[in-house]
């Protein structure tokens, strides 16, 4: 490839760590470009409308960490609209599948469990997370794997101990009434993108960058990386020279499988706002259910883990079948008449995202770190899975991104 520079930076994905290194760019007043393979930005942060007053989150949903969450701080000022009510897994579930004494046995189980997780963390030698599930948990251990399926995108005999405890979370956990992934796209409506135009090489040898495309060669003197972990595993954006430890780390750091689906509740006033549903709790292959989130006339499907990874290869609609065959099971037969599909995601079958978010396998939570480290001071790096601590997040995402923006502008100077 050949081209002279055209720009200062060139950021690679506009999902929420481009975004965030373009915007950090942008105040700085330099000259960035945003090349995003898909025809939207947002990434992994994608909001649809379901009609009036229900804009639902096919990616992510809840501003973890609200309160040190950099897009939290933004909602305002962009015109959004926070919402602080209470998660619906913050409180019991109903109680019609789930009695509420297994419902406390659980939450007993769980939290000792986690307290064994934080603790084998602190030794030299890292653990798979099942080993520390003790024989007389073995009931609760599918529940257990439902969770992490839904946290981590994988079963806990996937997860290692010490990045598990490496994500530290606060308890703040908002929304945005009108999308997260509104809210994100939003912020990038000042800067300078392009779709539709995706990155397959990136030639850094000499002076500068030459990012090719199907449109051409665009060149820079800079370029900040910001695609998923699996997209650089897979080598689908392949680096002349070669960068060998950065494929390395970004396969140590799978995206798991998490997925949604939405139904539209034709009599909402049936439930409660915000409650929470179990599809089974004798199988880690279920969905948790929340119906009428934010008072939304909807149910939200949560699904993660071996079920998800399953239901992804079926035939589109396969999650929203799913779910009706579960509710119906938990609240009987008339239940189907009560409900229609809306709408489900589909990110590992995302040509250019590829999962859901990142979790290290056993023994490599260290590579974060390599994923994340510069290289030759004109490559940088970004994205959800650079995240030391807030790793799976928009918010570890955006911090990324504004870190690998500040070190670029390091190395312009």
């Amino acid at each position: 490839m050949s081209g002279s520079a055209e720009f200062d930076v060139v950021v690679v994905g506009a999902g929420s760590a481009g975004i965030a290194a373009a915007g950090r760019l942008k105040a700085a007043g330099v000259s960035a470009l945003l090349l995003e393979a898909k025809d939207r930005v947002g990434g992994r942060a994608h909001t649809v409308q379901a009609g009036a007053g229900a804009a639902i989150d096919l990616g992510c949903g809840w501003l973890h960490s609200a309160d040190r969450n950099e897009w939290a701080a933004l909602v305002q000022p962009l015109g959004f609209t926070l919402d602080r009510s209470a998660a619906a897994w913050s409180r019991p579930a109903l109680t019609v599948n789930f009695p509420a004494a297994d419902q406390a046995a659980f939450h007993k189980v769980f939290m000792a469990f986690e307290d064994r997780l934080e603790r084998a963390a602190e030794g030299e030698t890292d653990l798979v997370a099942s080993s520390l599930i003790r024989e007389d948990e073995r009931r609760w251990a599918p529940l257990l794997n439902a969770f992490s399926g839904y946290y981590n995108g994988a079963p806990f005999d996937q997860i290692s101990v010490k990045d598990y405890a490496a994500y530290q979370p606060t308890d703040e956990n908002w929304r945005v009434r009108e999308g997260y992934g509104a809210l994100i796209s939003a912020y990038a409506a000042d800067l300078e993108v392009r779709l539709s135009t995706p990155v397959k090489q990136i030639e850094h040898g000499g002076p500068g960058v030459r990012l090719g495309t199907d449109a051409g060669v665009v060149a820079a003197r800079t370029a900040i990386v910001a695609v998923s972990s699996t997209i650089l595993a897979e080598e689908r954006l392949v680096f002349d020279p070669p960068l060998p430890d950065k494929l390395d780390a970004a396969a140590a750091l799978p995206l798991g499988h998490v997925e949604k689906a939405y139904l539209k509740l034709r009599r909402p006033e049936a439930f409660p706002v915000e409650t929470m549903v179990r599809g089974r709790t004798d199988t880690a292959d279920t969905g948790g259910y929340t119906f009428r989130p934010m008072g939304m006339p909807v149910i939200e499907g949560f699904y993660g883990g071996n079920l998800a990874a399953a239901l992804e290869m079926e035939a589109e609609g396969a999650f929203a079948a799913f779910a009706i065959h579960e509710l119906v099971a938990v609240f009987g037969s008339d239940f189907r008449r009560q409900v229609e599909a809306i709408t489900e995601s589909s990110w590992r079958t995302d040509p250019f995202i590829r999962g859901a978010y990142s979790h290290a396998q056993v023994g490599r939570a260290g590579a974060r770190a390599v994923l994340a480290a510069p290289v030759a001071g004109r490559l940088f790096f970004a994205g959800e899975a650079c995240s030391p601590h807030a790793f799976s997040t928009a918010h570890g995402a955006f911090e990324t991104g504004v870190a690998a923006a500040e070190a670029a502008l390091a190395a312009l100077t």
